[in-house]
């Protein structure tokens, strides 16, 4: 079994000279000659050099080594951690490190210098506009820069891990804003590439910046427990141990070790749970590592026959990996006044789920025996860096699930993940046609949510169906950015069929003149804007307008009732523009449009009838050349939500929260703390907000608070009260 991290880093926290550093790295790899030789360059490259410490920086690249090494014992990668700082903060050249150490190592040192992480002099403040963006740009950049070769992600990783070890240097605001790139960029990445002992450090160090508080609470009653919280573990281990020697182990063949779960994990369960430390029955587990696949199983029936197990707990991701690599029996068992988790893995599999992919890199063919496809499929080059950075992030750092197909194929998902993202996961032309799915042999709707372990057929049509109103109800990234593409194809058709029908309406007069008038005009590019801009729409009529002044002839025959005039009609919730009069709104019952979803309105007598703009039925009639309205929703009336929000545990919270909200011109309707919520520092609001899209607005409010849920309260049909 590989060396463990954590005494490593208990090493380096107190490694504060160029010496014992350079120990500390040969204490855990064999200095070889190409090990000494990036060494000296290294350190002569970074001459006169200090970090904001005090200490020389060459102290920094040597224990980033160490690191990379504990993780990795591949050379290539060590020499490049000794050298990833000098092309970009020295005078050296990658042709310089590609003279000296070869292509693979200058790859590799290029790599890392082209992600150009962001300079502490340059990080955002915490609470900026920016800093999404910020955040989403380097998580892309690192992402392009490891297509090629996924050991730059370890190193980098190393690199983040002792930035983190040395955070107390830098200033609080300095500190609170790499903490926040951790824990939403490094962290999850570890999570991906399967190190686990990675990922568990960087949380809890970011945790330990970002929540002072709460962390502090955390530790205090883990330190002031720890003494009983050991002598629990030691009998249950003692008791397992006896156990499994009476059932054929040999005393030698096996290990067992107990923990406390890693703060962080312990946080993040309070907060989905709602309820206090005291209150987790899980926070002791233990593990027990074995020779063989066949030795989890027999492992598990002894815990299983001697103590109760909570079977809704029971994960086997041995049959089963993880798409990371990740192999482990997961049960959960009751000890007389005790509930302890316990892993069982073999040797082998423990040093997967530690080190992940750096555990297994065949250096020379490049492989590993992690699946690194999620990387490819990370590439949203057509999304806005906003749109980017939500669409990995349910990607990279969610909880996994494995489903089915009627084949016996495991498709692995993301907790929470839905029929329609299965069926995007088999193929793209599968959730392009899904119509209909059994979920265990009984009829399911797409947006079935999917449990572990279910088997799934979906049913196609022999045609595309459009999903759009779907978008937000999907988990993964592929299916939301493959019916995002396609409904914005399908929306902007959408808009040039009903823009010539706009126009037809105005003038009278067959869509067919319209589509000629369109073409002679050039405006073939731009008609799609006639169906979503007023001005446009406006600007084209009074276009029209002037070449029948001048006796253009293909234009002479358009009017037939005289000058054609736009009118703006002004209801409750929707503004018009018509030539005739419009007296009225109503809504057919095929389709439920919200506010701010895209709507189309057909003239029916002096009425307007208004639909989403997806609804199949409207689309027909577009199609048909129905005559056809121009329609927005009215925004003089505010959009209306149910908040809810966790606070801050100290004085004036609440005040800052109001005093936000003030600020963004949002009005409060009514408010509820504490008393029945779940957690006494929830804070549930019903607000109003000039805002219509509620995913800007849960943005907005989530720069400077904890939004849990925010939900739309404001119905085209049923406006609230």
């Amino acid at each position: 079994m590989s060396p463990a991290l954590e005494p490593l880093i208990d090493l380096i926290r107190a490694t504060h000279t160029v010496e014992d550093a350079q120990k500390l790295l040969y204490e855990t790899i064999d200095p070889t000659g190409r090990i000494e030789e990036a060494l000296v360059f290294a350190k002569e490259a970074h001459a006169g050099q200090f970090r904001k410490s005090g200490e020389p920086y060459i102290i920094h690249p040597i224990l980033v080594a160490a690191i990379t090494a504990r993780i990795s014992s591949d050379e290539t990668m060590v020499i490049a951690a000794l050298l990833h700082d000098v092309v970009e903060d020295t005078a050296r050249t990658i042709d310089e490190v590609r003279g000296r150490f070869g292509e693979d190592v200058a790859k590799l040192v290029e790599g890392l210098t082209k992600i150009m992480e962001i300079r502490e002099s340059e990080l955002v403040p915490s609470g900026s506009d920016e800093r999404l963006v910020t955040s989403a740009l380097s998580f892309r950049k690192m992402l392009l820069c490891s297509i090629e070769d996924v050991r730059v992600l370890v190193i980098k990783l190393c690199d983040r891990l002792h930035n983190m070890l040395t955070l107390d240097a830098l200033p609080p605001h300095k500190r609170q804003r790499i903490a926040e790139e951790t824990l939403v960029v490094y962290a999850p990445i570890a999570h991906r590439l399967g190190i686990a002992a990675m990922k568990n450090r960087l949380e809890d160090l970011s945790f330990y910046y970002l929540f002072p508080k709460e962390y502090a609470k955390i530790d205090a009653y883990i330190q002031s427990h720890r003494q009983d919280f050991q002598i629990r573990l030691n009998d249950f281990i003692a008791k397992v141990k006896t156990l499994m020697v009476h059932n054929g182990f040999k005393k030698d063949s096996f290990e067992i070790f107990g923990r406390v779960k890693h703060y962080y994990s312990i946080y993040l369960k309070m907060q989905r749970k709602g309820i206090g430390i005291d209150e987790i029955l899980d926070l002791l587990a233990i593990r027990i590592l074995v020779p063989e696949p066949i030795d989890c199983y027999r492992s598990l029936g002894t815990l299983h026959l001697h103590f109760k197990p909570l079977i809704a707990r029971f994960k086997d991701y041995v049959a089963l990996p993880k798409e990371n690599g990740y192999q482990t029996l997961h049960t959960t068992v009751f000890d007389e006044n005790s509930i302890i988790e316990a892993q069982i893995r073999t040797f082998e599999m423990h040093r997967m789920a530690e080190y992940g992919i750096a555990a297994h890199w065949k250096y020379k063919t490049g492989e590993s025996g992690v699946n690194t496809e999620w990387l490819k499929n990370l590439q949203y080059q057509n999304e806005s860096i906003e749109e980017f950075y939500e669409l990995v992030k349910n990607d990279l750092y969610s909880e996994d699930i494995a489903v089915f197909t009627p084949g016996g194929d495991q498709i692995t998902l993301p907790r929470g993940a839905t029929v329609l993202d299965f069926a995007y996961a088999v193929h793209t032309q599968v959730g392009e046609r899904a119509a209909a799915a059994l979920v265990n042999k009984q009829p399911a709707s797409l947006l079935t949510e999917l449990k572990n372990g279910d088997l799934v057929r979906i049913i196609t049509e022999d045609h595309p169906i459009y999903h759009c109103t779907w978008i937000d109800a999907v988990k993964t990234s592929r299916a939301k950015s493959h019916m995002r593409t396609r409904c914005n194809q399908r929306k902007r058709e959408i808009n040039r069929k009903s823009a010539v029908n706009i126009l037809a309406e105005i003038f009278r007069v067959d869509h067919a003149k319209i589509e000629a008038w369109i073409r002679e005009e050039g405006l073939d590019e731009k008609l799609h804007r006639i169906a979503k801009e007023p001005s446009f729409l406006k600007e084209t009529v009074n276009r029209l307008l002037e070449k029948r002044a001048g006796g253009r002839t293909l234009f002479s025959g358009l009017l037939k009732f005289g000058p054609r005039r736009l009118r703006r009609y002004d209801f409750e919730n929707f503004t018009l523009y018509a030539a005739d009069s419009v007296t009225g709104v109503e809504f057919d019952y095929c389709c439920h449009p919200r506010r701010g979803d895209p709507i189309v309105a057909f003239r029916v007598g002096n009425k307007a009838v208004v639909h989403h703009k997806f609804c199949e039925k409207a689309y027909q009639m577009i199609e048909a050349h129905t005559p056809m309205l121009f329609v927005e929703w009215n925004e003089s009336r505010p959009s209306r939500y149910r908040v809810l929000i966790t606070l801050k545990d100290e004085k004036g919270a609440l005040a800052r929260l109001l005093g936000f909200m003030a600020k963004i011109d949002i009005n409060i309707i009514a408010i509820k703390l504490g008393d029945g919520l779940a957690q006494s520092n929830l804070c549930e609001l019903v607000i109003e907000s000039k805002e219509n899209d509620k995913n800007r607005l849960k943005s907005l409010l989530e720069r400077r608070f904890k939004v849990i849920e925010i939900t739309s309260l404001t119905d085209a049909y049923k406006q609230p009260s």
